[in-house]
């Protein structure tokens, strides 16, 4: 559906990206993670055709974005990070504005305005934009970038800055799309969400991509595993005790063959085998040398 090669994108001499080769599948979600500066937002850019690349090609459903923009526009919806809206129309009115601009005909875009808020759960349809809270301009701004209906949806920041109830509904939401068949390419900060909303990963540094797979490859490559035995032994150890019981903790393998193999021959009772893989955040932390 999406598909960078070599893309390179300079302002004046200075590189916000380099090199990239990007793809996103049919149906899946990918996140884009990074610093300020990264290349996140310049690189959603360049595949909407809002700016050109240096350097490289991007395509979308075929199609070269830097001569073909205009025709494959309509089958993409985009939601920029900062959602203006018109604040002295009402949310059917201004919906209504961008449906005559995709020229959706008045009785199917009321229609496609109706489902749309009912599914976001904004029940504001009368109200001014100007009147609704932060979290309520997010659901009309998404709303607006569904309202043709488009295959693939670029979100720069969904749920930046909303408060916790509206963020968790929003990436749900994303949820719901993705198993209607939507392909998402989204730029976030909020990397619990991005580990455990999308299929694939790509992390960005100074312009450039680290990182792109799926989460369970990148917690293999990058990540470690920490293993916490709980068991109880009715003589005293060197271990530290939580109620009752001894707990060990270690990311080595070796050490925890040797623990299970002192408890099996003891007669002692395991209580407990957990593993903890590496969060995203903590091997975000690590590529950034932070």
């Amino acid at each position: 559906m999406i598909e960078l090669r070599g893309v390179t994108k300079y302002y004046q001499h200075v590189p916000a990206v380099v090199a990239l080769d990007l793809n996103v599948k049919r149906g899946e979600i990918v996140g884009i993670i990074g610093h300020n500066g990264a290349g996140k937002t310049t690189t959603l850019k360049m595949i909407l055709g809002l700016i050109s690349p240096t350097g490289g090609e991007v395509r979308v459903m075929g199609h070269d974005m830097t001569h073909d923009s205009a025709r494959v526009k309509r089958f993409v919806g985009y939601l920029p990070e900062e959602s203006s809206l018109y604040e002295t129309m009402t949310v059917t009115e201004y919906l209504l504005f961008f449906a005559e601009l995709y020229r959706i005909p008045k009785r199917e875009a009321l229609a496609r305005i109706e489902t749309l808020l009912s599914s976001l759960d904004l029940a504001e349809r009368n109200r001014f934009t100007g009147e609704l809270s932060k979290g309520m301009k997010r659901k009309v701004a998404i709303a607006r970038a569904l309202l043709h209906d488009p295959p693939i949806l670029i979100l720069d920041e969904p749920s930046s800055g909303l408060d916790p109830l509206t963020s968790i509904f929003i990436i749900n939401y994303l949820r719901r799309l993705k198993e209607e068949g939507k392909t998402i390419l989204m730029s976030a900060h909020n990397l619990f969400h991005v580990e455990h909303l999308c299929d694939r990963v790509a992390i960005m540094k100074s312009g450039r991509l680290l990182v792109y797979d799926d989460m369970q490859t990148i917690r293999r490559k990058l990540g470690k595993s920490e293993y916490e035995v709980v068991f109880y032994a009715d003589v005293p150890l060197d271990y530290p005790r939580e109620a009752g019981n001894y707990v060990f903790r270690t990311t080595s393998l070796s050490q925890l063959a040797a623990l299970l193999g002192h408890i099996s021959e003891n007669g002692w009772a395991l209580v407990n085998l957990a593993v903890r893989e590496s969060a995203l955040e903590e091997i975000y932390v690590q590529l950034m040398g932070a």
